[in-house]
């Protein structure tokens, strides 16, 4: 039996071989300068200096997007990807209309989302991730990234408190919370790993009505169903009730379930609300349940002497996702899985897969952490929080959280007293501030029938108006089991930094953009 050779086209009998998926012939070099990449890479980087992405606190006057509708940009941007090779001056051309179309979340007046800004460490950290291109599952794919992920767990287990722990890096707060209720249900029914879950029982979770989408999706994805995730009622202030924890998990013991998962949450996604960690974990601990703590958006109040108390008792948890892109501000995404038992992770998460993870190599292969994730391949994210933190210390850090916890008192006891503002709590406890506007046309009307369906429409409009002049970015919702229409949600973080001005200009916007506006009835 033979078989044939193809190198270069030609057989190893010397006759040409064609492809049938190559139809033409292409010289990359007449097109692309392939031998200068540093030349091109310098274009690009010239290009984010000009436009103000990476050159530090931009301008206020300098616009947070240039808006465009999907039809719009389809026709500004040479989205097709063509058989032949692009050239550099295309290429360039397309990277300068990407960043000049996109939100820029370094902008003083973005305050749309949980994340922001750009640090130029963290992106340095980026940048050198990026380039060596690695995955981070291997000491020997890996050596450098590995060392730097054990010692920025290790800091982070001790800041929560955990003494005998393990923790890895996941691509989002979701998937965080998804290995939390993974490895507390392997915890509970390690059979679960070989049999599935026709061997198990009915399993309830238990997390707030004011806790993030992803415990629901997590139920969806491993199986146990949505219909077996139960909504625990929250205070005036949206933290869990402990008492409602309890009711709750007995009531589901004398319907047949199975309890098996508590999610609390340290710093809610719209009212910023810290759970009552010491009392929900005495409820766990009577029933035997695992105490998962969503702490994506608050973890960064553990670098903080001042405001680390929220999180009081943390150390009572099983486990805890925490995202320092969010109120820390390293470069996303760059979230942290964190648990209260060594080797747990490993032996939920195992395979064992023997082209990667030999057991007789010549160094330590406790070094080869890939295993203990559910990835194979896996990005690098502990380095940019790394560099980001290392830069800062753990003194510069504290005073980034600080200042963002003062800007957001600022900003609410101004709104306390201005017209036409009005909050919707008294007080926060984290550096989300929501509110409502009440423009000149709906002043004095609060007691009519038509007031609150006709204040949903003003957050909705203001953000239209603000986002087609590309002013200011920030979010709003309704939370609809309150009873509340729409509202502003203003989410301060501590990069870039604020600043009282930064507070005062929201306000001032807000009021030019609102004052003017009239409802159809």
């Amino acid at each position: 039996m033979s078989s044939t050779f193809v190198a270069n086209g030609c057989a190893s009998n010397g006759s040409e071989v064609t492809s049938p998926a190559i139809t033409k012939s292409v010289d990359t070099k007449q097109t692309n300068s392939v031998n200068e990449p540093v030349q091109f890479l310098e274009r690009i980087f010239r290009i984010l200096v000009e436009e103000k992405v990476i050159t530090g606190p931009q301008d206020v006057r300098n616009k947070v997007i240039n808006f465009k509708y999907p039809h719009e940009l389809q026709q500004l941007l040479d989205l097709p990807i063509g058989e032949a090779p692009t050239k550099d001056e295309v290429l360039v051309e397309a990277c300068q209309r990407t960043i000049q179309y996109s939100v820029q979340t370094g902008h003083p007046q973005f305050f749309n989302q949980l994340f922001g800004g750009v640090d130029q460490y963290g992106l340095a950290g980026s940048w050198i991730t990026e380039a060596l291109n690695t995955s981070q599952y291997t000491f020997e794919a890996a050596p450098v990234f590995t060392l730097v992920e054990h010692s920025i767990v290790q800091k982070m287990l001790a800041l929560v408190g955990y003494q005998n722990g393990d923790g890895i890096f996941c691509p989002g707060g979701s998937v965080s919370n998804m290995y939390a209720m993974h490895v507390a249900r392997y915890k509970m029914f390690p059979e679960v790993k070989k049999k599935g879950m026709r061997a198990l029982p009915r399993l309830v979770a238990f997390t707030s009505d004011e806790s993030h989408y992803s415990i629901t999706k997590a139920a969806s994805w491993l199986g146990i169903g949505t219909d077996n995730v139960c909504k625990i009622k929250t205070d005036e202030r949206g933290r869990m009730l402990p008492v409602s924890l309890d009711e709750a998990i007995r009531n589901t013991k004398k319907e047949g379930g199975h309890p098996f998962f508590v999610c609390a949450t340290s710093g809610t996604t719209v009212l910023g609300a810290y759970d009552p960690l010491d009392a929900i974990a005495d409820v766990c601990e009577q029933h035997g349940v695992w105490l998962h703590v969503d702490a994506c958006l608050g973890g960064a109040s553990l670098l903080s002497r001042r405001h680390r108390h929220l999180l009081a008792s943390v150390e009572r948890t099983n486990s805890i996702a925490w995202n320092p892109h969010k109120m820390f501000g390293a470069p996303l995404q760059c979230s942290a899985f964190l648990i209260n038992e060594k080797g747990l992770l490993h032996h939920c998460n195992c395979a064992g897969a023997t082209y990667l993870f030999q057991q007789d190599k010549f160094y330590d292969v406790s070094y080869d952490t890939g295993d203990k994730s559910l990835q194979c391949g896996r990005k690098v994210d502990s380095f940019k929080l790394w560099l980001f933190w290392k830069a800062k210390g753990d003194l510069g850090a504290e005073q980034m959280i600080d200042n963002a916890y003062e800007s957001a008192r600022y900003l609410t006891n101004v709104l306390k007293s201005r017209e036409g503002f009005q909050l919707v709590m008294s007080e926060f406890q984290c550096t989300n501030v929501c509110f409502w506007y009440i423009p000149p046309c709906l002043r004095g009307k609060e007691k009519e029938a038509t007031f609150l369906q006709q204040l949903e429409k003003v957050a909705p409009q203001i953000k239209e108006q603000m986002v087609k002049e590309g002013t200011m970015m920030i979010g709003y919702q309704p939370l609809s089991h309150r009873g509340w229409p729409n509202f502003f949600r203003m989410v301060v973080s501590a990069t870039p930094a604020p600043t009282q001005q930064d507070m005062d200009m929201v306000v001032s916007e807000i009021e030019r953009l609102g004052q003017d506006i009239q409802l159809e009835t």
